[in-house]
């Protein structure tokens, strides 16, 4: 038998529940706000604790960036730097707008907050998910970038959230690489020091009337050359990563053909700039000096560390690649 009495302490304590469960709501909104506002870009950064809490029945949609900042990897980080530009423009696009509140850019670093990538199932980085508050699942691969599609441009972000939201980003706005003050301060100087230039050229009074400068330029440019900076530069390629067993500890050199870090690539070019240098030095310079003892000893000096530092060349390639290099000797010395 149901007692009428406590029929209207029910209603009113249900009309509490749901009036605490929407109340919650704006609170989280109003808190990611504020989050928001203290990063210069508008990205969010998610934690073990706060993105289970942002996650749970929410009225507004999550744009996550996965990161890892103990891979020191320069695409990574330019794909996030992208990535927060995407935000900034979202949020100066539609600021005036109920729309700013309906998406939030948010980042994960799973060097600090691993729990949160097993959260997400997240197996491979660079790695973008969305969440929208029809999610059941935060490990189903609809609301995620396709491994393809992640190619470290704003556009793909920008493509990626208006196929999957009613949202409209806008505009990119990037910000210009000058201010108007810095092109005025710049073009002052010019004006100032053009006319004194300009003496200087015509008197061959330059640095680039100086051989040393000239020669200085040769070297790194060789230095440069063999050591594969450029490919570095291009690809993005990091000078080292930490070691995955001991976060403490740095790994310069990676064992394996599939893979070359930037510390690698400048020990090689050293090796090969000591030999060309001394290659220089005794057909240029030694070949000019008259003691012909100082001669032998500079030349068998010069000798040893090429041979050295050829040995070395080798010992890494064959640790790197497992290739080894076959010896032949002349059929008359067997």
């Amino acid at each position: 038998m149901t007692d009428h009495t406590t029929l209207p302490h029910r209603f009113f304590l249900s009309i509490s529940l749901l009036s605490i469960l929407a109340g919650s709501q704006p609170d989280l909104t109003k808190e990611l706000v504020s989050l928001r506002s203290s990063s210069e870009s508008g990205v969010i950064r998610l934690n073990d604790d706060t993105v289970s809490k942002f996650i749970t029945s929410v009225p507004y949609s999550l744009i996550i960036f996965f990161n890892s900042a103990d891979l020191n990897s320069n695409p990574l980080q330019e794909f996030l730097s992208e990535f927060a530009f995407v935000s900034a423009s979202f949020i100066a696009n539609n600021n005036r707008s109920d729309v700013a509140n309906k998406l939030f850019f948010c980042e994960i670093d799973e060097s600090s907050d691993s729990e949160s990538f097993g959260l997400f199932g997240i197996q491979f980085l660079p790695q973008i998910c969305l969440v929208d508050p029809l999610m059941e699942n935060l490990q189903d691969k609809t609301g995620r970038m396709e491994e393809e599609d992640v190619d470290g441009t704003e556009e793909s972000v920008l493509e990626f959230i208006e196929s999957r939201t009613n949202l409209t980003v806008g505009p990119l706005r990037r910000p210009p690489l000058l201010s108007k003050t810095q092109i005025s301060v710049i073009a002052a100087l010019i004006a100032i020091s053009a006319p004194f230039l300009i003496k200087k050229v015509l008197n061959g009074e330059t640095i680039f009337n100086n051989n040393r400068v000239w020669l200085y330029g040769v070297v790194l440019v060789y230095f440069f050359s063999v050591s594969g900076t450029m490919h570095n530069i291009i690809k993005g390629v990091p000078m080292f990563v930490r070691d995955h067993q001991d976060s403490n500890k740095l790994v310069f050199f990676y064992e394996g053909a599939n893979f070359q870090l930037g510390a690698e690539g400048l020990s090689f070019g050293l090796l090969y700039n000591v030999v060309g240098l001394l290659l220089a030095y005794v057909s240029n310079a030694l070949v000019r000096v008259r003691n012909v003892s100082e001669q032998r000893v500079v030349m068998m000096l010069a000798m040893v560390v090429s041979l050295l530092a050829v040995k070395k060349v080798v010992y890494l390639n064959n640790w790197k690649t497992g290739y080894q290099i076959q010896t032949y000797w002349p059929s008359s010395w067997h």
